[in-house]
């Protein structure tokens, strides 16, 4: 099962014939003008992800999804009154909440394979700062990660939050303030010197960040280790 956005793409490049679900709902963004909806269909992130990262429905969750496909369907052809657009997009949001709830079900059952991504983003962020080029290329940020590992940067994201809790965002972050820690108590390099290394154009920038998650400056921290 998979999602797409409007101006979106979906295709196959390969010549494959296989058989796949008839199942397409398609919608006009304007049906959901006026209704809440509108607003929060924007917290599923699943709509920005990538093909490959397709939502892999068990059986029972397929009887689920198609039973609510088959209520719209229902809703569509019958007589038309004032409350059909209201339980057809009361519909689509059951349909998305479980979707959402299904790939949150994914992240947790594939996490072998999610456990492998996690220490191949250690090894890349790790990479980013011995190769230095954080120099050149400044801090690193959540599309260069999900490029690494070939994932889009939502599915990175919502697959990092079930992980461990943390968005991608905040994943690099917590990466910087180590490296952070690292530098400060094992160098005499001055606090500019260290916001440089680690790809901060500012070193106010790196100060500010540095507070906010350790409740110390980078100063104070550098005394206290001392």
């Amino acid at each position: 099962m998979l999602f797409a956005s409007p101006g979106q793409l979906i295709g196959n490049h390969d010549n494959d014939d296989s058989v796949c679900s008839a199942y397409t709902l398609l919608i006009h963004p304007d049906f959901f003008l006026g209704y809440p909806l509108t607003r929060t269909i924007k917290q599923y992130g699943f709509f920005s992800y990538s093909t490959n990262e397709t939502l892999h429905l068990s059986e029972e969750e397929k009887i689920t999804i198609i039973e609510i496909f088959k209520m719209i369907d229902h809703e569509l052809y019958s007589r038309i009154d004032d409350s059909s657009q209201t339980v057809i997009i009361s519909q689509i949001e059951l349909l998305l909440n479980y979707a959402n709830r299904y790939y949150k079900r994914q992240f947790i059952t594939r996490k072998a394979v999610n456990n492998d991504l996690l220490q191949k983003l250690e090894e890349v962020i790790e990479h980013y700062f011995t190769a230095e080029l954080s120099l050149n290329q400044g801090l690193p940020t959540v599309h260069y990660l999900a490029g690494q590992v070939n994932l889009s940067p939502s599915y990175l994201s919502d697959m990092l939050r079930s992980l461990i809790g943390k968005n991608a965002q905040q994943y690099v972050h917590g990466k910087l303030i180590e490296k952070a820690k690292e530098i400060l108590s094992t160098t005499n390099l001055s606090i500019s010197e260290v916001a440089y290394t680690l790809g901060f154009e500012h070193s106010q920038s790196f100060s500010k960040l540095f507070k906010t998650k350790t409740q110390l400056s980078p100063q104070a921290f550098r005394r206290s280790f001392n």
